[in-house]
């Protein structure tokens, strides 16, 4: 045997040992199962929220409150449906919130001020979400610019287009065709008052869990943000699968347009923009991988539901809003950092 391989012995056996161990502490099962069930973690967390607040004050768990809660979700998961979408590729979008706000500004003016059929509005409003998604795609996929600074950027342009064509004003429901505020109408189950706007989010996260798991472009969206190189060398067009996705994403804001319309009873410019940080909060806590490649879309609604959970439970024990979006901040840390260990995990 030559010195060479005499002296790389002692330096391999500790690696091997430390493996062992590693893969035999209960700490790294248990790692390794929320690495194989990204909704695990999440579940965990939405059970123990709901049993806490419940405890803290009875008013939590009653069917008023918890028709308020689910009512609430409705718009928040439907804008964390989309950021699901783009958190996958690897991507993010903090120009949700906006997008969502202009086509509902559109879709409101268009039928009131300019008296066009609901149905044509809520089309035009789809054409703005579609609109708004090539743009972000093209500046990702053609200038290669990073994700953050795109939609920071389109941010400010989407917020800004919203009050030069709206003037700041608020169309009430009342002036607008019933069919735009039916989103808002609800029925109950189980004592509980769900809206249509619920019942609409719930199709969508149907529809595209089916359409990520049960199709060659749901595999290639979570290849692209798993690997794009490798995606690359494997056949994908890397740029295709995104442009899509911004697409897919932009189309489901408008849908999220229509909910909030339905919601508020009214479109506003001022409502609504503040959700970014509560969709990007749902998609992480939901188990989603800010680092693209991992993640389910039902994790993303029980991570919208923690996030409903947790604001009402937290104004329920009277804390001011501040306080509020501290509490979701902590909570985008500690999910961050969640991830980062669970990634960890050998496949």
């Amino acid at each position: 045997m030559s010195q060479n391989s005499k002296e790389s012995v002692p330096s391999e056996a500790p690696d091997l040992a430390e493996e062992f161990l590693d893969r035999t502490t209960p700490l790294s099962a248990i790692r390794g199962v929320l690495h194989r069930y990204p909704a695990l973690s999440p579940a965990i967390v939405l059970i123990v929220a709901v049993s806490v607040f419940g405890a803290l004050n009875d008013r939590a768990l009653e069917p008023s409150n918890l028709s308020l809660v689910t009512q609430q979700v409705a718009v928040v998961g439907t804008l964390a449906l989309a950021q699901t979408l783009i958190i996958l590729t690897a991507g993010i979008d903090l120009s949700i919130g906006a997008v969502m706000v202009l086509s509902s500004m559109v879709i409101a003016q268009a039928t009131v001020q300019n008296g066009l059929p609901a149905l044509l509005g809520l089309g035009l409003g789809l054409a703005v979400g579609l609109g708004a998604g090539a743009l972000n795609g093209f500046l990702v996929t053609r200038l290669k610019l990073p994700p953050f600074i795109v939609t920071l950027g389109m941010l400010n342009i989407f917020l800004a287009l919203t009050l030069l064509y709206s003037g700041g004003a608020t169309v009430r429901g009342a002036d607008m065709p019933d069919f735009l505020t039916m989103t808002g109408e609800t029925f109950p189950v189980g004592g509980v008052n769900i809206s249509v706007g619920v019942v609409m989010m719930l199709v969508l996260y149907v529809a595209l869990a089916m359409i990520l798991h049960g199709t060659a472009w749901g595999r290639h969206v979570y290849a692209s943000g798993d690997d794009p190189e490798a995606a690359r060398l494997a056949g994908i067009r890397v740029n295709r699968v995104l442009m899509s996705v911004y697409l897919a994403a932009g189309a489901i804001l408008a849908v999220a347009a229509w909910i909030q319309i339905g919601r508020s009873n009214a479109a506003s410019p001022n409502t609504g923009i503040d959700l970014n940080l509560d969709s990007i909060t749902a998609v992480v806590i939901g188990g989603t991988s800010l680092f693209g490649g991992r993640g389910t879309v039902w994790g993303t609604l029980l991570g919208a539901l923690i996030v409903g959970v947790f604001r009402n439970g937290l104004a329920l024990a009277g804390l001011d809003v501040l306080w509020q979006t501290f509490a979701v901040g902590v909570l985008i840390i500690a999910a961050v950092s969640i991830d980062q260990w669970i990634r960890k995990a050998r496949k």
